[in-house]
């Protein structure tokens, strides 16, 4: 069963678009993810570090906020996309 997305704002669902897209894009802002998360209901909580752990849908993840620099790596957006499907979230 995929949860379908009802309630966004036009900057999260571009958000949630770009990262659906292929190839992937590396243009990102990381904080635009984490605005996308919170809208779909999703918890945030930091780690040691850069660690991020999120919690969506009843999936577990956890992720590196990128620095020095504030835009999301190819590969992490990669991994947030297989996170949102993991937690049966798609565009």
């Amino acid at each position: 069963m995929w949860y379908y997305v009802l309630v966004m704002n036009k900057k999260q669902k571009s958000t949630l678009n770009k990262i659906f897209e292929k190839p992937e894009r590396s243009d990102i802002p990381w904080k635009d993810i984490e605005a996308l998360i919170i809208a779909l209901g999703g918890e945030i909580s930091r780690g040691q570090g850069s660690r991020v752990r999120i919690f969506l849908n009843g999936t577990r993840a956890v992720f590196h906020r990128p620095h020095p620099k504030r835009i999301t790596a190819k590969g992490a957006v990669k991994s947030v996309r297989r996170f949102l499907r993991e937690a049966k979230v798609r565009e």
